[in-house]
């Protein structure tokens, strides 16, 4: 991956290997106005965002060559945003004198819904007071809330969630029916075990690992399945997953099948690209340096040699310029003194193999978050709604 930059470091573009994935254009003031991304360049490209701004550098519009996620930004003097408005429809936010969320209404052909926000001292959600008339909860008993109209929840004498059960609607009669999840922690308050049980089974355990950054490093998790003997249990052998980071940016996501990239717009934590390689892809790619084949086929007994230090950087030098075409006359004049030509070496060097990889674009919200997965193609790939 490599980055394309002007003036200060602002973002002109970014390529993948040789290969050109995005093309930005800025304005005076350096804001991305125009984003390019997939097959076509400029205005023909798969996909194309065109941003706008208000006098105050806010985000005033994002818009699509395809008109699916449009959006306008309304925003009110002290900042708070008003309304969003779509091709599908328009969302409004009422706030607080103090600036707490207070309703949204969401209008459509054909479609006008309030749905109120009440809220505790301290912030959190209460019961619609719409939809439940007669709550008479006005704060949640030591800033925990207990249940909602999907689930009930408990917690550890340091306020983390230890339980999670399926609410049963009122009137419905169903016996040991629900699920429920289960969280166990460690001593520095990191989820490390997980199950989740249904009719007195587990249908799902999972653990958990960190590095001493606190950081998840990986997981292995068992799903309940019908074994060879015909009985219900959980499998053997776990689905294992690995993590990498760049700080506190995950960036890699590491299965038995697959690696997934994720390529963070700079100095954000908003994701700008996705890149999916799969494991035998990455192992086509494997390959021995010139320096590690000489030393592993120069013994006549097959037991391989160890080269100086400084034998092995020549060597890694003259790959690379022979890699790019450009043996240097230095380079040519020691592989004379050794009896070799450059024609001898190159037959040497192992070819290189550009794996197959799915690239997608992370079109993003105002905020940062992600609200489809675009191909190259410009074609949706996934898509997400949030509240």
């Amino acid at each position: 991956m490599e980055w394309l930059t002007y003036g200060s470091g602002y973002l002109a573009g970014m390529k993948l290997g040789d290969t050109p994935l995005l093309e930005y254009t800025r304005d005076r003031l350096h804001r991305e106005t125009v984003r390019s991304f997939g097959n076509g360049t400029g205005s023909n490209a798969a996909y194309e965002l065109t941003s706008t701004y208000t006098p105050a550098g806010r985000l005033q519009s994002q818009h699509l060559n395809s008109l699916v996620y449009d959006r306008d930004y309304g925003w009110n003097d002290n900042g708070d945003l008003v309304r969003i408005s779509g091709p599908r429809q328009t969302r409004e936010y009422g706030y607080s004198a103090t600036g707490r969320l207070e309703g949204v209404r969401t209008l459509a052909p054909d479609l006008d819904i309030r749905i109120p926000y009440a809220t505790d001292p301290a912030g959190n959600r209460l019961p619609d007071p719409e939809l439940h008339p007669d709550s008479t909860l006005t704060a949640w008993p030591d800033n925990r809330i207990t249940k909602d109209a999907h689930y009930l929840y408990r917690y550890d004498e340091y306020g983390r969630l230890t339980e999670k059960t399926d609410r049963i609607p009122t009137g419905v009669i169903r016996t040991d029916d629900e699920r429920t999840h289960h969280y166990h922690y460690d001593s520095q308050h990191r989820l490390v075990f997980y199950t989740r049980i249904q009719h007195g089974e587990p249908l799902v355990e999972s653990r958990y690992l960190y590095d001493p950054l606190g950081r998840r490093t990986g997981k292995r998790v068992w799903r309940r399945e019908r074994d060879l003997t015909g009985w219900m249990s959980l499998s053997r052998k776990p689905e294992v997953t690995w993590y990498g980071w760049d700080g506190d940016r995950l960036t890699t996501v590491q299965t038995d099948t697959t690696r997934i990239q994720t390529v963070y717009q700079p100095g954000s934590f908003a994701p700008l690209i996705r890149i999916e390689t799969d494991n035998g892809e990455r192992e086509k790619a494997q390959r021995r340096s010139l320096a590690e084949k000489l030393q592993q086929e120069g013994s006549e007994d097959g037991h391989g040699v160890v080269f100086p230090a400084e034998l092995v950087r020549l060597l890694d030098r003259l790959e690379e310029e022979i890699r790019a075409d450009r043996v240097s006359s230095e380079s040519r004049a020691w592989l004379a003194q050794c009896g070799l030509t450059v024609e001898q070496l190159a037959r040497q060097v192992e070819p290189e193999y550009t794996p197959a990889r799915k690239a997608h674009l992370y079109h993003c919200d105002h905020r940062g978050l992600p609200l489809a997965l675009i191909s190259e193609d410009g074609n949706t790939a996934w898509s997400a709604e949030y509240e």
